[in-house]
């Protein structure tokens, strides 16, 4: 499973730059139970994650399906920052917001109070977050560091220094990483597994319960891990949501499309989720139907979590 041999887009460089992401929106979680509230409600361990620390976690239904997942930020004991995909983030704060009851936290949509911005390579071990703004490390892609800069409406961006980086550059090192973030045309497709995040620090089996627990910690503790997510290239057009065929069966999907993103040499770079089955034989892999085009070069970033 080694990484193909890939173009780097022109402006995914070492000394990288910085985006705006206007994809993602910010959750605000205020008040004095802000991390023990949260700490019911997703797989990652809030109370124990330490001011200024970010977070992967997942945000599931009673079936241990994905609701949505997060980056998430504590930036005090009383305020945490959760950053998820903007076309689900209505949805999931009114979700959030219904098992709050007598809980001292408060949950609005803080997405018009900040920019986002992503940052890649040089800029991302450079640039030191200003009194009031908040940098979030993440996944790295093919070696080059990225974060999420979440800087306040009302104070400077990053500087000009940093150079600009166009966002369909961003999309592909997001793709890259192997990470994929919940967007609504995936919401209750994946128990975390299927995404990898046991593995990629998105869930804490020693923690207490949270909507889904049982299923997240059964399929891990039994060995029943089925499905995984792996980075591979798509020789033609993919979108998130979109079924996953082999040649030796036309009816039955053997996986989904969780992220996707144009490629700099063309077609395009996905992370999808598979059966594991599927990729031990010969049979070619299908993007959208057996006519569809073909899944090639899958590979993983990062080394998998042994099953426990």
């Amino acid at each position: 499973m080694n990484s193909p041999d890939v173009t780097l887009p022109t402006s995914v460089t070492a000394e990288g730059g910085a985006a705006r992401l206007t994809h993602l929106g910010v959750i605000r979680v205020l008040g004095e139970d802000a991390a023990k509230y949260l700490q019911g409600q997703l797989t990652q361990d809030m109370v124990l994650t330490k001011p200024g620390e970010t977070r992967l976690a997942a945000f599931c239904n009673p079936k241990g399906r994905m609701l949505a997942s997060f980056i998430a930020l504590k930036v005090t004991q009383e305020e945490i920052f959760l950053i998820c995909s903007r076309d689900i983030l209505a949805a999931t704060l009114k979700r959030l917001s219904m098992f709050v009851l007598r809980s001292k936290a408060k949950l609005t949509d803080a997405t018009e109070q900040f920019d986002l911005f992503g940052l890649i390579g040089q800029a991302a071990q450079s640039q030191v977050a200003a009194t009031g703004q908040y940098l979030c490390p993440l996944a790295p892609a093919d070696n080059l560091a990225r974060a999420i800069l979440v800087c306040p409406t009302d104070i400077a961006g990053p500087s000009d220094e940093l150079g600009e980086l166009d966002i369909g550059s961003w999309h592909w090192a997001d793709v890259r990483s192997g990470v994929a973030l919940v967007t609504q045309p995936v919401v209750e497709a994946f128990v975390p597994q299927m995404l990898n995040y046991e593995s990629i620090g998105g869930v804490n089996f020693k923690k207490g319960c949270y909507p889904g627990q049982e299923v997240v910690a059964r399929s891990q503790f039994r060995g029943a891990i089925k499905r995984r997510a792996f980075v591979a290239h798509v020789n033609g057009a993919a979108q998130a949501g979109q079924e996953i065929f082999t040649s030796a069966d036309a009816e039955q999907p053997c996986g989904l499309v969780a992220l996707a993103a144009p490629a700099p040499g063309g077609g395009t770079e996905v992370i999808a989720s598979l059966q594991l089955g599927a990729l031990d034989g010969a049979d070619a892999l299908t993007v959208a139907g057996p006519g569809g085009p073909t899944l090639t070069g899958w590979h993983l970033p990062y080394p998998l979590l042994d099953d426990i």
